[in-house]
């Protein structure tokens, strides 16, 4: 997606208005979206059709609805990219979108976020799954012993201590379509999809603990994506070191 598609989307005030409601709370149907507002369907959905196409908005199905997330990969790229450069440590805290569900329902991630990358759809699992490369843009390398069903995986250090700072079992080992892992008590599904000639790649986080690892994550998982989408088009991770979703250090 391009900059100039991103401002576009975000220059219209009810679009605005609409993620600022998915950042108080995330996962809603357009009739939540819609209450409070006195916005009609029809108007709403044209606007999240926008935000859709500028990758600000993704959707997911749960049973018969259809819930919609702020996906701040976007404006975390943009930050990353030129606003961190100038002046980093006053204002990284804008790139991070706390997230928070206050519905207690098994089916409905936490979070879903959407990246598109050009690369190819075994690139992109290959680096989810690689410990060097993990190593790269996400400062811990992912380590398995065969990436298969049932088996355990591990976050672990890059300083040579060979500490794991989480992990869980291999759920779905899918190459190159889908893995799924559990993280400790939480789940972690990547959808890896061909979009054209490139690739999109979407994760959903299920089942986190509390407000604090919601919030962690949710600064987290832009980061970790914006990395992983520098390294591989452009061979080179972004310069600010990525967010480790980790428990303890």
């Amino acid at each position: 997606m391009t900059v100039d598609v991103v401002f576009k989307a975000l220059a219209d005030p009810t679009r605005r208005e609409l993620l600022d409601r998915l950042r108080e709370r995330n996962g809603q149907t357009l009739g939540e979206l819609c209450d409070g507002i006195a916005m009609a369907r029809q108007s709403a959905t044209q606007h999240l059709d926008v935000l859709a196409a500028a990758n600000l908005v993704s959707t997911v199905r749960s049973g018969r609805r259809k819930l919609h997330y702020l996906n701040p990969v976007p404006l975390h790229e943009i930050s990353e990219r030129w606003i961190d450069n100038f002046e980093a440590p006053r204002l990284r805290t804008l790139s991070a979108v706390r997230r928070r569900t206050e519905e207690a329902m098994t089916d409905k991630p936490d979070f879903v976020y959407v990246t598109y990358i050009e690369s190819t759809p075994e690139r992109v699992w290959d680096a989810l799954t690689d410990p060097d490369l993990t190593a790269q843009y996400w400062g811990h390398s992912n380590v398995s012993a065969d990436w298969q069903p049932g088996s355990r995986w591990d976050h672990v250090r890059t300083d040579g201590s060979g500490v794991s700072d989480g992990g869980g079992a291999v759920v779905v080992s899918d190459r190159p379509r889908a893995l799924v892992l559990t993280w400790e008590a939480s789940t972690v599904e990547f959808e890896i999809e061909p979009y054209g000639d490139i690739v999109r790649l979407t994760v959903k986080h299920t089942d986190l603990a509390d407000a604090a690892e919601r919030a962690g994550a949710a600064s987290g998982w832009a980061a970790v994506l914006s990395n992983l989408k520098s390294l591989l088009e452009t061979g080179r991770p972004l310069p600010q070191a990525p967010w480790e979703m980790t428990r303890s250090h």
